[in-house]
Order: C-alpha cells, then sequence, then structure tokens
C-alpha cells in the first residue's frame, strides 16, 4: 500500500520568490519550498543532481522579517508543516524527480 502524494502549489506571494531564484539560478530545475507552521519560509533552487542551485532563502509570509523562533533555529525540520518542488516545466523525468525530492526533501512526506 503506497500512501497518496500531497501535490503542493506555489501560492502568490511563493510565485514571485520562485521566480526571483530561478532567475538568478541558471542552473536550477526546480526551486525546494518548505512552509513552517510559524508562517516563514524557506526556499532554494536545486540542480539536475539534487544539489542546491542557490542559497537559502528564508521569509515570512506577509510580514517584514522572520520570527524570533527561525531566528533561533533557522527553521528546524520538526516544525515543517509542507515542502515540495516547484519544477521548472516541464521537469525531470519521474524517476530524476524521485532521486531529487529524496535528496532535497528527504524520505517522510508533509
Amino acid at each position: 500500500m503506497t500512501a497518496k502524494k500531497t501535490e503542493y502549489t506555489p501560492e502568490k506571494s511563493e510565485k514571485a520568490m520562485i521566480e526571483g531564484i530561478l532567475e538568478g539560478s541558471p542552473d536550477a530545475i526546480g526551486v525546494v519550498v518548505i512552509r513552517l507552521g510559524c508562517g516563514c519560509r524557506k526556499m532554494a533552487g536545486v540542480d539536475k543532481d539534487g544539489e542546491p542551485a542557490s542559497k537559502v532563502i528564508m521569509y515570512k509570509h506577509q510580514a517584514e522579517s522572520i520570527c524570533d523562533l527561525c531566528k533561533e533555529d533557522n527553521g528546524a525540520y520538526g516544525r515543517v508543516a509542507a515542502a515540495f518542488i516547484h519544477w521548472v516545466p516541464p521537469g525531470p523525468e519521474a524517476a530524476i524527480k524521485q532521486m531529487i525530492e529524496r535528496k532535497a526533501l528527504g524520505t517522510s512526506s508533509h
């Protein structure tokens, strides 16, 4: 029995950040988007080998700066509410996507 994978789509404010990351990261084939329970976000470009293609960008959704908790723990994994990769269309083949997702997001599903 396989668990159904939740498909996430970027929110409007995330789309702007994704576009900026892709613009500054020519090797990126996708952007990892991590939503934390506090409302902060972490994003980074990912290349065809699942390696970082940009610096990690952290910001607070609809706010001036990241929250105090994120300043302390840098957005700890235990507080992740959702994590996905927004692929540059058409995206890599399924097996490559799966390898990159495992490498970039780990094996647990959110």
